[in-house]
Order: structure tokens, then sequence, then C-alpha cells
């Protein structure tokens, strides 16, 4: 009896030891209707067949903000974000959701930049950022990327959320059907260009993509907002350039993952890329030789060494 019951111990033991054993890599991403998400989705299908041996699953969350403060609470193992809200969140301002400094979060990789594409109805006559006074706008869900940098970019342009006639919190997909719907007259989405939201908008309604000039960019006097442009034709009906602000995008971890693992992770990101660009057109701008590039915190000790290991860090 004696025996048989430290066999059971034992046998019971080993199994806990496997279940222990077994990595489990949480990935959280943004709204379905973002580029984030596909992504994500990549990912875990490229950490899948890298890693057989770890369960990776995708979580649809309400982007930046909320995804760094899941990292910081050990709620997730990889998550993507804004630059800003990255620096937000290591310096910890309130303001953007951040109560304290996040200093469990690690730095994996710089990916593509954020255009902050302003798309208005063509019925509404917005066709400026100073035509938004008395209208109707979704700026994002609260304290994700797209509200943050709805923020910045009204108040670069000497204006708040008191001059317009209506504020909506939403994500990408549900601003989108209310635009549909004439609900709303115009609403920002943060994210790489050609993002499925805006072009499904495009396809039902007449828009307009509104201009976020140079000099409004300079007024916001933060160094992760820089000029950039939207491309003619990247949406039906759009057949000019657009000026507006681009902002680089973050893969990111905590402190808490091992070195072992973020360095399987990038490694494996960056030797199946063609996946990742299959997923979505804004991984295109995905480069190995950026990666490490422009951190507002310190790189995670595993992707630090897999930088090391490809000649990008001495």
């Amino acid at each position: 009896m004696l025996q048989r019951l430290l066999v059971t111990a034992c046998v019971t033991l080993l199994l806990n030891a496997n279940v222990q054993a077994a990595e489990f890599i949480g990935v959280l991403t943004g709204g379905t209707s973002g580029v984030y998400y596909p992504l994500g989705v990549a990912l875990t299908q490229i950490y899948g067949k890298a890693m057989p041996d770890a369960k990776s699953s995708v979580q649809a969350t309400k982007a930046s903000a909320e995804n760094l403060n899941l990292l910081q609470a050990g709620r997730g193992e990889i998550a993507f974000t804004l630059g800003d809200a990255l620096s937000d969140a290591w310096k910890g301002n309130e303001e953007a959701g951040f109560k304290t400094p996040l200093k469990k979060l690690r730095g994996v990789a710089g990916i593509y930049s954020n255009y902050i594409q302003l798309v208005a109805s063509a019925d509404s006559g917005i066709k400026s950022l100073a035509d938004l006074r008395g209208k109707r706008v979704a700026v994002g869900a609260p304290k994700s990327g797209t509200e943050i940098n709805t923020r910045a970019i009204l108040r670069g342009a000497g204006l708040s959320y008191k001059d317009l006639g209506k504020v909506e919190y939403l994500p990408f997909g549900e601003s989108v059907e209310l635009m549909k719907n004439r609900q709303i007259d115009a609403t920002l989405i943060s994210a790489g260009l050609g993002v499925s939201a805006i072009r499904d908008l495009a396809t039902s309604v007449k828009m307009v993509v509104v201009p976020i000039p140079a000099d409004v960019v300079a007024k916001i006097n933060d160094p992760a907002y820089i000029a950039g442009i939207i491309p003619a034709n990247t949406y039906e009906g759009q057949t000019a350039a657009v000026s507006t602000v681009a902002i680089e995008n973050f893969i990111v971890t905590h402190e808490g993952v091992p070195t072992e693992t973020i360095y399987k992770t990038t490694k494996a990101m960056y030797e199946n890329l063609d996946q990742m660009v299959a997923a979505h057109t804004a991984a295109k701008a995905i480069k190995r030789e950026e990666g490490p590039k422009h951190m507002p915190l310190p790189l995670h000790p595993g992707a630090e060494k897999y930088y090391r290991e490809v000649g990008l860090i001495k």
C-alpha cells in the first residue's frame, strides 16, 4: 500500500511538473477590425511552429493603454502598442491611463508606423480640423492609443473635446458603423495604412480624408509625433495624397517573461515576416535593422540577445 501511494505521488509530481513546464504566450492586440489583431493572429501561428511545446493565443483588447496595464499585471506576455502610449506608461502619465510608472515593461521591437487617419462623411462638410467644431466625432475607445492621439491632435489644432458637438468613445469597427448610419460625422483611426475599417467605409459611403498639417504636428511638441503622408489612392475615392501624423508602433513584453522565450519569439517573427505581411500589408514596413531603435524603455534581455546575435547591437 505504501509503495502504491509513493508511486502515485511521484506520478502526480511529474504531471504537475509537465504542466508547469508548458509555456503560455498570450498576445495582446486591439480591436478585430484594426491592424494589431491580424498581426497578432499571425504571431501566434509563427510561435506555434517555432515553439511547438508552447501554447499561444491572441486576445482582442482596447489596444495600447489596456495592453500595457495588462502586461504590467502579468496578464499577457506579448503586446502591441503605440510609441506615445508606451512612453506615457514608462513615465506614468495618469491622463493617458497610467496612474504610476509601469516599470516592469520591456521592449521587443519597433515595427511599423501608425498613421492618424481622420475621415469624415462627404455630407458633413468637414474638410479641415477647424471644421470639427460642433460636429459628432468618434475619438477611439477610452484610453486607447487612438484616443490618446486624438487628444494630442486636437490640442495641436487649438481644439478640445468641448469644441465638438458630440464625442463618441468607440473602437474602429463601431465608429465606422455609426458613420455608415449617419449617426456621426467623423472618426479618427490610428492604424497602419489601408486599415480594413476605413476600406470598408470607403466602399459604403462617400468620405473625405481630412489633412492634419505639419504645423499642427509641430505644435503637439512630442517627439513621438512626426509628419507623414497618406499616399493617393490608399482608399477608394481618395485621389490625392493627404498630410497627417505618423507614430511608431512597438511590440513589448514584461520583465517576468524568460529570456529564452523572448529570444525565440523575436527570432521567429523576423524569420517569418512573409506571414506577417500576408496577414496585413502594414507589416511590409517591419525592418529588422529598425527593431531595437527608438525604444523609450529598456529592451528585454531576450530581444537584446537576438539583436546582438545578428549584429544590430554591439
